[in-house]
C-alpha cells in the first residue's frame, strides 16, 4: 500500500472557491447586521419595560411606606397605575396591615418564582403568558411590592420577527450565492480569454501574443509576464531552428566532400600515391568533423547548469604572457605585432584550461582578421565589474549590424572567411567559458578602427573573519 497521502483528483475550481468566499462573507455580513438589529430591539424593549417596572414599584412602595396602616390610598394607587399601563400590569403589595393585589394575580406566580428585591426575572405561566417580574421591599422587608408586566404580545411580535429573519437570511443566502457565482465568473472572464489564446499558441504560432488591453491589473501583469515568456521561447526556438540548420549544413559539407572523394577514387583504378592523397584528404575532413563535434559538445556542456568547473587560483597576467609566447611565431609569420599589457596580481579562481582556450580563440580570431603590419594587444586590467581580459586588434573592424550576433553559433560577420576549417563556433565557445565562470563576453568594433573583445570574470568578495 502506498504511504503517500491521497490527492483529490478533482480540485475545486477558482470560480467555485470565489463563489463560496463571496457568498459566505456576504451572508455573514447580512446575518451580523440582522442579528445586531434584533438584539438591539430586544434590549431596547426590555430596558423600557424594566424602567417602567422600576418606576411603578418605586411609586407603589413609597405610597405603602407613607401610609403603612391605611390600605385605601394604596389600593387606589395600584388600580390607577394598572389602568394607565400600556401593557397588562399585575401588582401585589403585602404590608403589615394586609395585602392589596390586582385581580387575576392570586395563585398565578408562586413565591419561589419571584426575583430577589431590586431585580427582574422572566417567567412563563402555566397558561402560556410571558411575564416580566420585579420585586421591591421596604420598611425592613415589612412591605413587599411585586409587579408583573405581561409581555405576551411583545413575545409574539418578536417570534414573528424571528420568523421573518429566518426567511430573510434564507433569501440572502440564495442571493449571495447567485451574485457570488455571477461576480466570480464575470471576474474570471479575462482569464478564460487568456486561456483560449494560450491554447492556440504552438510551435507554428509562437509569434502570437496575449492582448492585455482592458484587463484588470493582476491579469494584465500575468499576460505581460506570459508574453515575455513567449518572446523568450520564440527567440530560443528560432535560435534552435537556426542552430539545427547550421549543424546540418556544417556536417553535410565534409560528408559530401568525403563521399565525393571516395566515389572519384573508386571510379577507376588508382596508384598508391593517388589513394594516399585521397585518404589524406579524407583524414583532413574527418579532423574537421571531429573539431566541430568537440566544439558542439563543449557548448552543450557549457549550457548545462550542473557543470562543475575545476577552478584554481589563476594568475591572468602570467597566462596572457604564456599565450603571447605560444602565438608569437604565427603572428611573426603573418607580419603582426603581438604585445601584452597586464596589471599586477590579477589572480582569479578559474578553470585554467578553459581560460586558455577562450583567450586562444580570441587571439586566433584576431590573427585571422588583422592584416600584415597590424597589431594585437592582450590586456589584463581591473574594473568595477571584475577582472577584464581584452584582445584588441587593428584589423578591418566589424559593422554595427553584426555585433549583436557575433557570439552566436555558426555566425560569420564575413561569410567569405569560412575557409581554413573555421565553422563559426570560436566566439560562441568564448562566451560559454565566460558564462561558466559567471562572467560576460562583449565586443566593441567599428569598420576601419579595429575590434576589441573583452572577457569579464567576477572576483569573489572577501569575507571578514
Amino acid at each position: 500500500m502506498s504511504s503517500k497521502t491521497a490527492v483529490d483528483p478533482r480540485p475545486w475550481s477558482l470560480a467555485t472557491r470565489l463563489t463560496l468566499w463571496y457568498a459566505t462573507s456576504a451572508f455573514a455580513l447580512v446575518a451580523l447586521v440582522t442579528g445586531y438589529f434584533y438584539v438591539f430591539m430586544v434590549r431596547t424593549l426590555e430596558r423600557e419595560d424594566d424602567e417602567w417596572l422600576a418606576a411603578r414599584t418605586a411609586t407603589v412602595l413609597h405610597r405603602a411606606e407613607s401610609h403603612p396602616g391605611d390600605l385605601a390610598p394604596l389600593r387606589a394607587e395600584v388600580e390607577e397605575g394598572t389602568e394607565r399601563a400600556a401593557e397588562p400590569l399585575l401588582m401585589r403589595v403585602r404590608t403589615p396591615a394586609g395585602t392589596v393585589e390586582t385581580s387575576g394575580l392570586s395563585g398565578l406566580i408562586p413565591d419561589s418564582a419571584l426575583p430577589p428585591p431590586g431585580t427582574v426575572r422572566d417567567y412563563r405561566t402555566a397558561d402560556g403568558r410571558f411575564l416580566r417580574l420585579r420585586t421591591e421591599t421596604g420598611l425592613g422587608a415589612a412591605v413587599t411590592v411585586v409587579a408583573a408586566l405581561d409581555r405576551s404580545e411583545d413575545e409574539e411580535v418578536m417570534e414573528e420577527y424571528r420568523r421573518h429573519i429566518f426567511v430573510i437570511l434564507t433569501l440572502a443566502l440564495v442571493v449571495c450565492a447567485a451574485v457570488g457565482y455571477r461576480v466570480a465568473h464575470r471576474g474570471l472572464r479575462p482569464l478564460a480569454a487568456v486561456t483560449a489564446t494560450a491554447e492556440r499558441i504552438g510551435p507554428a504560432h509562437l509569434g502570437e501574443r496575449l492582448d492585455s488591453s482592458g484587463l484588470p491589473a493582476e491579469v494584465k501583469r500575468l499576460t505581460e509576464t506570459f508574453n515575455g515568456m513567449l518572446a523568450r521561447l520564440e527567440d530560443a526556438f528560432t535560435r534552435l531552428s537556426r542552430f539545427s540548420a547550421d549543424i546540418a549544413h556544417e556536417l553535410r559539407t565534409p560528408v559530401n566532400v568525403l563521399r565525393g572523394e571516395v566515389e572519384v577514387a573508386l571510379g577507376r583504378p588508382r596508384t598508391s600515391d593517388e589513394y594516399r592523397d585521397v585518404l589524406g584528404s579524407c583524414l583532413e575532413e574527418c579532423g574537421r568533423l571531429g573539431r566541430l563535434i568537440d566544439s558542439l559538445l563543449f557548448l552543450a556542456r557549457a549550457e548545462n547548469p550542473k557543470t562543475v568547473l575545476a577552478t584554481e587560483p589563476v594568475d591572468f597576467g602570467h597566462e596572457l604572457v604564456m599565450i603571447q609566447e605560444f602565438f608569437e611565431p604565427a603572428a611573426a609569420e603573418a607580419g603582426i605585432t603581438l604585445v601584452t599589457e597586464v596589471e599586477p596580481d590579477l589572480i582569479v579562481p578559474a578553470d585554467r584550461t578553459l581560460f586558455q582556450r577562450a583567450v586562444g580563440n580570441l587571439v586566433t580570431n584576431a590573427l585571422a582578421h588583422t592584416p600584415s603590419g597590424g597589431k594585437i594587444t592582450l590586456r589584463g586590467r581591473r574594473a568595477e565589474s571584475g577582472i577584464c581580459v581584452d584582445v584588441a586588434d587593428s584589423g578591418e573592424g566589424i559593422a554595427a549590424e553584426h555585433l549583436p550576433y557575433l557570439f552566436d553559433r555558426f555566425y560569420r560577420a564575413d561569410p567569405a572567411r569560412s575557409g581554413g576549417g573555421r565553422v563559426g563556433l570560436g566566439l560562441a565557445i568564448v562566451r560559454g567559458v565566460a558564462e561558466l565562470h559567471g562572467g560576460t563576453a562583449t565586443v566593441e568594433s567599428a569598420p576601419g578602427q579595429g575590434t576589441t573583445l573583452t572577457l569579464t570574470f567576477p572576483v569573489p568578495k572577501m569575507t571578514k573573519s
